[in-house]
């Protein structure tokens, strides 16, 4: 399960490391990805098997599952934690994302996120000043 905040700095080849209780659940590696609002999504390998395959079952005639694919598969990089828990982070994802010094990462439960610092804080702003809508939301869904 990965929860909390982490800042962690990116060094000049592009590697940045991965909070040490993260580091366990990525024995297999992980999946790096681009995220829907500019950020990076990493997926375990379990985690990201059972997502390609719902993904690869929707219908190829669907405009909206084709284009979910390309932003998923197509940008997707198979990467491996190092001795001293870091990652590489391929330059298309980096630039993609806006990392450059500063990484935050993001836990989210099954997967977590990188982000720049600015656009995190922008995230966050956004999440406070939208927090009656998002209860909202939640109640219609019953939690």
């Amino acid at each position: 399960m990965f929860l909390g905040e982490f800042e962690h700095v990116i060094d000049d080849k592009g590697r940045v490391a991965i909070p040490a209780r993260f580091r366990e659940e990525l024995g297999e590696g992980l999946i790096l990805t681009r995220g829907f609002e500019r950020c990076l999504q990493a997926f375990p390998r379990p985690i990201w098997q059972s997502l390609s395959q719902r993904i690869s079952s929707l219908s190829l005639g669907n405009e909206e599952a084709r284009n979910l694919r390309r932003m998923l598969f197509a940008n997707a990089a198979e990467v491996e934690v190092d001795r001293q828990g870091r990652i590489l982070i391929p330059q298309n994802l980096r630039e993609y994302a806006g990392l450059s010094e500063q990484v935050i990462i993001a836990g989210l439960d099954t997967y977590f996120e990188l982000w720049s610092r600015d656009r995190w804080q922008n995230v966050l702003e956004s999440l406070d000043s939208n927090g009656s809508s998002i209860a909202e939301q939640l109640s219609a869904l019953g939690i």
